[in-house]
């Protein structure tokens, strides 16, 4: 459903979505981040006629996504979203950090306005590729009346930024959004929501503001058989400030390196189990020696904890 009074904005990042190969069925060997945004709106004969703007944010591949692009995208999208001809934007973005990205934005904006990320797991080159058409979902849902907060759409499927994953490495429906499922389809053009659109207050983009070279350092451990705290112990005498653990089951950790990152702790290191399983949460216990990350999957808690820093930062520094 197109509101002709207000545009939408597409943010371009780069990403497979605008990947190139040297053979059109090579669909793995391509080099991602080759095109512009402008020119993948252009190939989409069903965008002809939209109220559309376009800007390309950076160009590369979403594997070496960085803090410098998520403070310029962060920033051009409450940009935009300020303004008032503005409906809702979309960022194309590549597959592997978008769950990545989508956390910190809806975590930092929470907009009243929806921000849709989409992109593609084949090339702008590839016979078949799947970019087009996830690129005119995002722009429908965009345009939906009353949507809301940061969402992902891929496959025809719409996830909720905080909750989407990549849990495939190669097939075209590669996300899920975890034992919640989809917050809606898109089917034949038509939105078919399935639940509310995403709620909260933004933590605001001023947390942002630090230049990335300064923002916290969080790294991820994992427990396994044969695990032990001599990667804790390294990290922290380089002065890493926050750790997320990829714990097994409910959230346990081997006994040595456990022992380690409660010492880690102890001196002033953040640290948080989540669970290296691909669905559940982690439910508390009674004698937990580490707090859990809940629902959140590593990958996220670690940004959780990048921005829970940030505002230790910020308010240390307000003080």
């Amino acid at each position: 459903m197109q509101n002709p009074e207000r545009s939408i904005v597409i943010l371009g990042t780069g990403g497979t979505i605008a990947g190139t190969a040297v053979e059109a069925g090579d669909t793995i060997g391509y080099r991602a981040a080759q095109l512009g945004v402008a020119s993948l709106v252009r190939d989409v004969p069903g965008l002809a006629g939209q109220a559309l703007e376009t800007e390309q944010v950076a160009q590369l591949d979403s594997k070496d996504m960085d803090y410098g692009v998520w403070q310029a995208l962060a920033r051009r999208c409450a940009h935009h979203l300020a303004r008032p001809e503005v409906g809702g934007l979309v960022i194309t973005h590549g597959t592997d950090t978008l769950e990545e990205t989508a956390y910190l934005l809806q975590r930092v904006l929470a907009p009243s306005k929806p921000v849709v990320l989409t992109a593609a797991m084949r090339p702008a080159s590839a016979l078949h590729p799947d970019g087009p058409q996830n690129l005119l979902d995002a722009l429908r849902v965009a345009n939906e009346p009353g949507a809301r907060g940061v969402l992902a759409v891929l496959g025809g499927t719409v996830h909720p930024g905080a909750e989407v994953r990549k849990s495939h490495t190669y097939r075209l429906d590669a996300f899920c959004s975890g034992d919640a499922g989809p917050l809606a389809y898109v089917e034949a053009g038509q939105l078919r929501r399935l639940r509310e659109w995403p709620q909260g207050e933004g933590l605001g983009l001023d947390l942002l503001e630090p230049e990335a070279a300064d923002w916290p350092w969080v790294e991820l451990v994992s427990s396994h058989a044969g695990a032990d705290g001599r990667v804790v112990s390294a990290l922290q005498a380089l002065g890493v400030q926050g750790l997320v653990v990829l714990a097994t089951g409910n959230g346990t950790v081997h006994e040595r390196l456990e022992a380690a990152l409660v010492r880690a702790r102890a001196a002033g290191v953040k640290v948080w189990r989540s669970t290296r399983c691909a669905q559940g949460r982690v439910l508390a216990k009674p004698g937990d020696l580490l707090p859990d990350a809940g629902a959140l999957t590593p990958f996220k808690a670690r940004v959780e904890v990048l921005l829970q820093l940030l505002l230790e930062a910020r308010r240390q520094h307000g003080a």
